[in-house]
């Protein structure tokens, strides 16, 4: 149970969304012995094409405790929930944007992970009170999933477990409505574990043309949300009612209108017909895309813009956390107070509250006690972000400040 913090006039912050990851020096370090001689081989061959992965200043940021600490606590963030970044040993590139690995790639990809998830706990056992890593894992072989899973479990990476999105033209790995992985779901019910999805994951192979980084971008939102319906419409959340179900960074916005929509589906597929497409009662849930909602999911609205702030209504004031996405550029460093202040300097005290930090708290077992020291000396106060912003940044990064019209304050 979360131990509640003293009362201050000071805001604790937790980000619900930042990523971290070794460098390449030290994920060898973190490979069983037998593999370091072909990451030796992959490592002296592969090329970083991302530009915050290749510039010395801005990738330290990823596991530099020091650089790190002074820019969360010089923007007010005292605690984080970590997803992963960098590139892991023989990933093809970044790694929120690989796909599943192919049977011929999963030995040296698996070994890969295995050394993030080392890494991943021994960066948040520096700073346990401070940090809730989130642990990776495959879908290709459900046996060496769930041993992954329980691990993960065991060496305390209470940010859980990262969900492996699949692609439409990923063909050698069973897609997520295959009941194959109910032991999977199980295992991460049984312990406890909090099943993420992170945007950016499970889109095509687009192949090389001019037009992809644009379908790409505009795209990225209903592939990042994919899983949640083939979840929702196979019964996985009726199967497993305790699973703890988070998406992270895909626009809280775009979450009223698939619930309505996935409602109204429902509820036809139960009345039996929808056109003329027929249905039986194999093909029904019992409760509404809503009702599992509000048992199962919750959402990580990462640098929120007014419309994701309009979707709380529907998602639900317990089940919604903020985010920052440090350190990549369109998140709210360093405007993180200024961001706050442009959305919810007229909220009340304790609503605020609760999505900064305490419903993070809840979910990811942060001790709001333990970050009270830090969130005094580094949190806003509640005068300040009830303050409304009037002037914007200069060189705002920051995705939300970058739109804003200068002529309207």
């Amino acid at each position: 149970m979360t131990i509640a913090p003293p009362k201050t006039d000071r805001y604790t912050i937790i980000s619900a969304d930042t990523h971290a990851g070794g460098s390449h020096e030290e994920y060898r370090e973190y490979l069983d012995p037998q593999y370091r001689q072909a990451f030796d081989d992959w490592r002296g061959a592969y090329k970083n094409p991302w530009k915050d992965l290749r510039d010395t200043d801005l990738r330290i940021r990823n596991w530099d405790d020091d650089r790190r600490d002074a820019d969360q606590l010089a923007d007010g963030v005292v605690a984080e929930v970590i997803f992963p970044n960098t590139v892991p040993p023989f990933y093809p590139g970044f790694v929120l944007f690989a796909g599943p690995p192919t049977a011929e790639e999963y030995e040296l990809r698996r070994a890969g992970i295995h050394a993030h998830n080392r890494w991943m706990v021994d960066f948040c056992g520096r700073q346990p009170e401070r940090r809730a890593g989130i642990g990776q894992f495959f879908l290709n072989d459900v046996d060496d999933a769930v041993a992954d899973i329980t691990w993960i479990k065991e060496q305390g990476l209470r940010g859980g477990v990262l969900l492996p999105n699949v692609a439409p033209d990923v063909k050698w790995v069973k897609p997520l409505y295959d009941p194959s992985y109910d032991p999977i779901w199980a295992a991460i019910q049984d312990h406890d574990l909090v099943l993420n999805l992170h945007s950016g994951t499970g889109s095509p192979n687009y192949g090389k043309y001019a037009s992809v980084p644009a379908i790409m971008i505009n795209e990225v939102g209903f592939y990042g949300l994919r899983p949640f319906v083939h979840m929702l419409l196979s019964g996985v959340f009726e199967r497993f009612p305790r699973l703890k179900f988070t998406i992270t960074e895909s626009g809280a916005r775009g979450i009223p209108m698939m619930l309505a929509q996935l409602d109204r589906t429902l509820e036809l597929i139960r009345q039996g017909e929808i056109g003329e497409l027929k249905y039986t009662e194999e093909n029904a849930l019992p409760r509404s895309a809503t009702d599992y909602w509000r048992q199962s999911c919750w959402m990580g609205a990462s640098f929120p813009g007014p419309a994701d702030v309009e979707a709380l209504d529907t998602i639900g004031l317990d089940r919604y956390m903020w985010g920052s996405d440090y350190p990549h550029d369109e998140g709210t460093p360093p405007y993180t107070v200024e961001h706050l202040r442009l959305l919810f300097s007229d909220w009340s005290e304790a609503d605020l509250r609760k999505i900064l930090a305490e419903n993070a708290a809840e979910l990811y077992d942060f001790d709001l006690a333990a970050l009270a020291p830090l969130a005094e000396q580094y949190g806003p106060t509640v005068e300040e972000i009830a303050t409304p912003l009037t002037e914007i940044p200069a060189n705002p990064n920051s995705a939300l400040l970058k739109t804003l019209d200068p002529s309207a304050f």
